[in-house]
């Protein structure tokens, strides 16, 4: 069974940066990817990032691009997102989830950020970026 255990939010200043991690475990098939989603209070599940483990491709939505870089370890065991010139509106809970159908990021675009593609979630962790 799939588990990814996502950390490393927290309170950051306009501006500042954040890296959050994903762990996961359980994948029995080489080709899957790992996406970032976040949920701002009131507002619907936003797919932010992903990440092929097969091909090492990435992709970003644009509210993020520029600012946001997601890699992984050389063991394929953690994701991470590098987060950048944080603004209030990045202000949400960060989830990772985990893709056995969305193969390569790069090829299949903005699909790679849909959540219902995507068929494990972690516990998300809180990003608060104060004004």
């Amino acid at each position: 069974e799939v588990q990814l255990q996502a950390s490393g939010g927290g309170l950051v200043q306009d501006g500042g940066t954040v890296r959050l991690s994903c762990a996961v475990s359980g994948s029995t098939v080489d080709e899957y990817s790992v996406g970032w989603f976040r949920q701002a209070p009131g507002k619907e599940r936003e797919g932010i990032s992903c990440i092929s483990a097969g091909d090492g491709t990435t992709y970003y939505a644009p509210s993020v691009s520029g600012r946001f870089t997601i890699s992984s370890n050389s063991a394929k065991d953690t994701v991470y997102l590098q987060m950048n010139n944080l603004k209030p509106e990045d202000t949400a809970v960060y989830y990772c989830a985990y893709s056995k159908r969305v193969t390569s990021a790069q090829a299949m675009g903005i699909i790679a950020l849909i959540a219902a593609w995507y068929d494990r979630w972690g516990r998300g962790t809180q990003v608060t970026v104060s004004s």
